[in-house]
C-alpha cells in the first residue's frame, strides 16, 4: 500500500470495505466507493488537513442497460491548495437514489439537480430536488439509455 497515492491509503484505511475499486488512467486517480458511504467519505475528503479537497467541480450522472448496476454517480473534487484531482464513483442499482451532499458542498446543489433532471437520479436529503434545465411538465428523463428518441 505504500506506493499508493495519499488520498487512496487514508479511504482505505478510514472507510474499510467501503473502497470497491482504484483506477489509475494517465495520471488521474479515481477511487470507487460504496454508496452508502458517499456522505462521510465526501466530507472525509473535504476537512482533513491532509486532504483538503474543498471544491466540488462536478457530478455527472449516467444510465446503463443491461448491467449489473444501473446507474453511476461522478463526483469531480479538487483540492486547490495542493492542487490535486480527484474522481469518485458510485454504482447504483435500478432505484437509482444516494444521499446529497449539498451538506458537504453547498455546490453540489445545482449539479445534483441536473443529475436529477437529465438522468433520473435521486438525491435524498436534497433541499431542492427539482428540475433545473427541462420545462417542469417534461416527462422523463432525456439522457437515460431507455428514453424514447421518437416523439
Amino acid at each position: 500500500m505504500g506506493s499508493e497515492p495519499r488520498e487512496v491509503e487514508k479511504v482505505r484505511q478510514r472507510f474499510q470495505g467501503a473502497l470497491l475499486d482504484v483506477v489509475y488512467f494517465r495520471g488521474e486517480d479515481t477511487l470507487v466507493v460504496a454508496a452508502e458511504k458517499i456522505v462521510e467519505i465526501c466530507r472525509f475528503l473535504r476537512e482533513d488537513p491532509e486532504m483538503g479537497f474543498d471544491f466540488l467541480a462536478d457530478i455527472t450522472g449516467i444510465h446503463y442497460l443491461e448491467r449489473e448496476y444501473s446507474y453511476e454517480v461522478v463526483y469531480h473534487l479538487l483540492s486547490l491548495g495542493r492542487r490535486r484531482r480527484l474522481r469518485l464513483r458510485t454504482r447504483l442499482g435500478e432505484e437509482g437514489e444516494i444521499d446529497s451532499v449539498t451538506s458537504v458542498w453547498r455546490g453540489a446543489d445545482w449539479h445534483e439537480r441536473e443529475a436529477y433532471d437529465l438522468v433520473g437520479i435521486r438525491f435524498k436529503g436534497h433541499p431542492d430536488l427539482r428540475r433545473i434545465l427541462m420545462p417542469e411538465d417534461f416527462e422523463g428523463h432525456p439522457l437515460r439509455k431507455d428514453f424514447p428518441l421518437e416523439q
